[in-house]
């Protein structure tokens, strides 16, 4: 059965009024999921086409595993051997304090709903992912690492909304000293293989190492953190 047609969204006052928000508090999530719900054009047709031209995409929208219960069970990600990329995820999250359920309460205050279930089940998809993609691709949860992050996102699927965040980040100076690093976050999500479609409850116990060879993300980069609390110290965020 087919997706039934949907418009694209753009709506600029409340994308404007979230990005306004984001540039005084980068770390407002649900603001993240407003702007990218008010300016999401096409981006979610062509995200959506391109998951069921891949086998493994298909599957995932046919299927509809819900990954957040396995991302949940800390015991269980902690009992995986040393340098799996479940214990990787395991020690992104308890390093930045944050839990795949919190950003997916975060999503639901941002956002509106009203998504046929195809185009639903996308974006919770990306959203429960998104951490793991931080594992993977080694970028920390600072605001380098997010915006870098979000550009590793447009080289793997063009969106406009993340676009203008990393612009913005960039322009605001969140990224400073550092915009070479997320370009090439840009350059990386070129030549990766298509994260959105992939298996990762199937990888959660396979070493990292194996997991970027195969999605062919190359090694983490290196850079010094930048937090929202320094750029408050400097002045930069009031």
């Amino acid at each position: 059965m087919n997706d039934p047609f949907v418009l694209p969204r753009y709506d600029l006052r409340r994308a404007g009024r979230a990005l306004a928000a984001l540039m005084r508090d980068p770390d407002d999530l649900p603001q993240v999921f407003t702007l990218i719900e008010s300016l999401s054009g096409t981006a979610p047709h062509r995200l959506l086409a391109r998951m069921k031209r891949t086998e493994s995409g298909a599957r995932l929208l046919r299927d509809r595993p819900d990954i957040v219960p396995r991302l949940a069970d800390r015991s269980a990600l902690r009992a995986l051997p040393d340098g799996t990329l479940g214990r990787a995820y395991l020690d992104f999250v308890e390093g930045e304090g944050i839990s795949a359920e919190g950003i997916r309460a975060a999503s639901e205050q941002g956002m509106s709903g009203g998504r046929p279930p195809a185009f639903d089940y996308v974006h919770q998809r990306m959203r429960d992912t998104h951490d793991l993609w931080h594992a993977a691709t080694g970028y920390k949860g600072d605001l380098v690492g997010e915006l870098s992050l979000l550009a590793f996102t447009l080289g793997q699927h063009w969106n406009s909304a993340v676009a203008l965040l990393v612009l913005a980040g960039l322009i605001r100076g969140f990224g400073r000293g550092h915009s070479a690093t997320v370009l090439e976050g840009f350059r990386r999500g070129r030549r990766a293989a298509f994260l959105p479609a992939q298996d990762w409850e199937s990888m959660l116990a396979m070493p990292v190492g194996e997991v970027r060879a195969r999605l062919r993300v190359g090694p983490p980069p290196v850079y010094t953190p930048v937090r929202s609390a320094e750029l408050r110290a400097q002045g930069v965020l009031s």
